[in-house]
C-alpha cells in the first residue's frame, strides 16, 4: 500500500475529477428541477452517492479522490457563480460556444461588479465533506477542482470579441486582471484552510488560444491572443503568488467535453511558451487525439519539481486504446519530459456536465483499470 507523498502528486495514475452521475442521482435531480423532493433530499442522495464513488475510486487504485463532481451541473459554471460580482443567468441565443456534437445548455454566467471571493461559498462546504470522507486513509488524499480565473477573461473579453461591458466595469483592464488573481489568491487561501492539499484549476482557455480557427476570429476583431496568453499566464502566477508550499495545485487543459463532443482543435505550440511559464506543480494535457498535436510543445516545459500528465485514454468513448499504443506515446514523450515527470490520466473527466459522456460506468472504470495495467508496465508500480 501507499502513504501519500506530496512529490507523488500527480500521480502516476491519476484523474481530471468528474465520474458519470448515478442513474439515481440524475432521478433526485430531476425531482428537485420539479418541486418534488428538497434540497435538502437531494442533498442525502448526493451524500450518499459521492460516499460510494469514493470506496470505488479507491478500489480501482486510485490515490487522488475527489466527489466526482457529483452536486454540479456543469464543471465552472457552478463555482464561477457563487463569486461576489458573478452572476449566472440563460442566455436567449444559448450556450455562446459551438460543441461539434450535441449543444451545452443554454447557462452562462456574466460580471455584474468588482469580483472577489465570496468567504461563503458553498464548494467550501462540498469539500470539506469530501475530506471527511477520504481523510482517514492514509493512502488516499481529497482532490478538488475548480474552473481557472482565466475562464472569466475568456468569457468577458475573448468569447464577446471584446465586450465593451467589462470594460465599464473596469475602465483599467490591469484592474479587472489583478482582482481574477486576488479573488484565487483567497480561493487557494479558503481551500487550504479547510485541509485541501490537491487543489487543480481546469482551463479550457488556453485551448481556445490555441485554435486557429479562434485565433483568426480574435485577431479579426484586433485581439492579439498572444499578448493574451502573456496575460493570463501573469493571472496565474499572481494567483500562485502565495500558495502554501504543502497544497500542490495543477491545472487541466481541456478542449472542450460535454456529452462526448468537443469544442477546440490544435496542438499546444501557439501557447506552450506562456503555459509552461506558470508555476503550476503539474499540467494535466489532452493527448488522445490527432486534435491535440505532437509532443513537441513540451520542449517549453522547464521545471523540473513540476508533472506532466498525458491524457492518451480518451473519457470519451467507450472503446479501449490500445495498451502498447499507449506505452510506445509515453516513451515518445520522454524526449521531452524524464519518465520520472510523467503521469498518465484520462483526457478529460467523464461528465464534464451532468449529462455525462456516452459510455456506461463499468466502461468508465475499464478505462482507469487500463491506465493502471499502463503504469504497472511502465513505471513498474
Amino acid at each position: 500500500m501507499k502513504t501519500i507523498n506530496q512529490k507523488d502528486i500527480p500521480f502516476t495514475v491519476d484523474h481530471v475529477g468528474s465520474f458519470l452521475r448515478p442513474e439515481r442521482l440524475k432521478i433526485a435531480r430531476k425531482g428537485f428541477t420539479s418541486g418534488d423532493i428538497t434540497k435538502e433530499q437531494l442533498r442525502v442522495v448526493e451524500d450518499e452517492e459521492i460516499e460510494k464513488l469514493v470506496e470505488q475510486e479507491k478500489r480501482v487504485g486510485l490515490y487522488g479522490i475527489t466527489d466526482g463532481e457529483l452536486r454540479r451541473s456543469f464543471w465552472h459554471l457552478d463555482f464561477l457563480e457563487h463569486l461576489n460580482g458573478v452572476e449566472g443567468y440563460v442566455p436567449e441565443e444559448g450556450y455562446n460556444q459551438q460543441f461539434h456534437g450535441k449543444a451545452a445548455p443554454s447557462y452562462n454566467i456574466r460580471v455584474t461588479d468588482r469580483i472577489s471571493f465570496n468567504k461563503n461559498h458553498p464548494f467550501l462546504e462540498d469539500f470539506a465533506f469530501l475530506k471527511d470522507k477520504v481523510e482517514n486513509d492514509e493512502n488516499a488524499i481529497a482532490k478538488t477542482s475548480v474552473p481557472s480565473p482565466n475562464m472569466i477573461l475568456r468569457q468577458e473579453l475573448l468569447a464577446n470579441n471584446g465586450s465593451s461591458r467589462i470594460r465599464q466595469m473596469y475602465p483599467d483592464l490591469s484592474e479587472f486582471y489583478h482582482d481574477l488573481a486576488q479573488t484565487y489568491k483567497d480561493v487557494i487561501k479558503a481551500y487550504y484552510e479547510k485541509g485541501c492539499r490537491y487543489l487543480q484549476f481546469d482551463d479550457t482557455n488556453w485551448a481556445f488560444l490555441a485554435d486557429a480557427d479562434k485565433r483568426k476570429e480574435m485577431q479579426e476583431s484586433g485581439i492579439n491572443p498572444t499578448s493574451v496568453a502573456q496575460i493570463c499566464r501573469d493571472i496565474i502566477n499572481e494567483a500562485l503568488e502565495d500558495k502554501p508550499e504543502d497544497l500542490v495545485l495543477t491545472t487541466h487543459i481541456c478542449r472542450g467535453n460535454h456529452a462526448s463532443s468537443w469544442l477546440f482543435s490544435g496542438g499546444y505550440e501557439p501557447i506552450a511558451k506562456e503555459l509552461f511559464a506558470t508555476n503550476y506543480d503539474g499540467f494535466f494535457l489532452e493527448y488522445d487525439s490527432d486534435r491535440a498535436g505532437d509532443f513537441a510543445p513540451l520542449r517549453y516545459w522547464n521545471n523540473k519539481d513540476s508533472k506532466i500528465v498525458l491524457g492518451l485514454v480518451t473519457s470519451k468513448f467507450p472503446e479501449l486504446e490500445n495498451k502498447e499504443e499507449i506505452k510506445k506515446r509515453i516513451q515518445e514523450a520522454t524526449e521531452y519530459v524524464p519518465l520520472e515527470n510523467l503521469s498518465i490520466s484520462p483526457q478529460c473527466g467523464f461528465a464534464s456536465t451532468e449529462e455525462g459522456n456516452q459510455l456506461t460506468e463499468k466502461e468508465q472504470w475499464e478505462k482507469i483499470n487500463l491506465l493502471q495495467e499502463v503504469a504497472a508496465e511502465v513505471w513498474g508500480n
